[in-house]
C-alpha cells in the first residue's frame, strides 16, 4: 500500500482530483465549506492597510473572495504543490485580483520564500494529508515566514465526538460520496482517500499542541459540533 503521507501520492491524488475537488468539498461538507471558510477568516482581524498576505494549500482558490473582503488592499500570494489545482486556480485570480496575485508551485515543507515575510497566513482543508512530523514541519515554516506579531488561521473537516453524528457523517463520506463520485465525477476510490484522511486526523487538538511547541500563541475552535476544528493564533513578539 502507498504511504498515504507521501508528498508524491499526495500531488498525484489531488491532481487527479482537479476538476471537481471544489465541487466535492461543498457536497463532503453539507455545503458547510462555504459557511466554514468565511468563519475561519473572520479569526483574523480586519485590516485596510497594504500588508502581505498568503494562501497555503490554496488549491483552487477557495478562501480568495474572502480574503479578498477582509483585506481589501493587502499584497495576495498563494502556494500549492498540485500543478493542476496551480494551473486551474488561475482563471479564480483573474476574476477576483485582476491577476495581481502571485501563485507559487512548491512544496510548503521545504519551501524558499524569504522569512519573516508575510502578515497573514491562511489554509483551509489541507491539513489532513500531513503526519504529526509533517505538521511540525509545517509549524516551523509558519513561524518562520510570518512577521512578528503576525497572526495565521487553519481549518479542517474532523471527527465529530458525537457518536450518532460521526455515524451519520462517517456514512455519508465513507459510502454516500464514493458513489456519487463514480456516478459523476471521477474515480470513486479518490473520494475514498478524502475519509481515511479525515479519519486519520481526527482534530486540530494535536496540531494545536504541535504550533504551540513551535513558539506560537495558539488557540483551538470547533465548527457545528466537531465537523470541522481550526487553530488560529499569532507569531509571538
Amino acid at each position: 500500500m502507498n504511504d498515504i503521507y507521501d508528498p508524491t501520492f499526495v500531488k498525484k491524488l489531488f491532481n487527479k482530483m482537479s476538476n471537481s475537488y471544489e465541487r466535492m468539498n461543498y457536497i463532503t461538507s453539507f455545503g458547510f465549506s462555504i459557511i466554514w471558510r468565511k468563519q475561519f477568516i473572520k479569526a483574523l482581524n480586519k485590516k485596510e492597510s497594504k500588508i502581505k498576505v498568503i494562501d497555503l494549500l490554496s488549491g483552487l482558490g477557495e478562501n480568495w473572495s474572502y480574503l479578498k473582503n477582509r483585506f481589501p488592499n493587502a499584497e495576495f500570494y498563494a502556494l500549492d504543490f498540485s500543478e493542476e489545482m496551480v494551473e486551474k486556480s488561475r482563471k479564480k485570480g483573474k476574476i477576483i485580483f485582476q491577476n495581481k496575485i502571485e501563485i507559487f508551485q512548491d512544496d510548503i515543507l521545504k519551501n524558499e520564500l524569504k522569512s519573516e515575510e508575510f502578515d497573514i497566513i491562511t489554509c483551509a482543508f489541507g491539513l489532513k494529508t500531513f503526519n504529526e512530523s509533517q505538521i511540525d514541519l509545517l509549524a516551523k515554516q509558519v513561524y518562520r515566514m510570518l512577521k512578528k506579531e503576525g497572526q495565521f488561521t487553519f481549518i479542517e473537516i474532523s471527527k465529530p465526538q458525537n457518536s450518532i453524528l460521526y455515524f451519520l457523517y462517517s456514512f455519508y463520506l465513507g459510502k454516500i460520496i464514493p458513489i456519487l463520485g463514480k456516478l459523476f465525477l471521477e474515480n470513486p476510490d479518490d473520494y475514498k482517500m478524502l475519509w481515511l484522511y479525515t479519519k486519520k486526523f481526527e482534530s486540530c487538538k494535536k496540531v494545536e499542541a504541535i504550533f504551540k511547541k513551535n513558539n506560537l500563541n495558539v488557540q483551538y475552535k470547533e465548527y457545528f459540533f466537531g465537523c470541522a476544528s481550526g487553530i488560529y493564533g499569532a507569531k509571538k513578539a
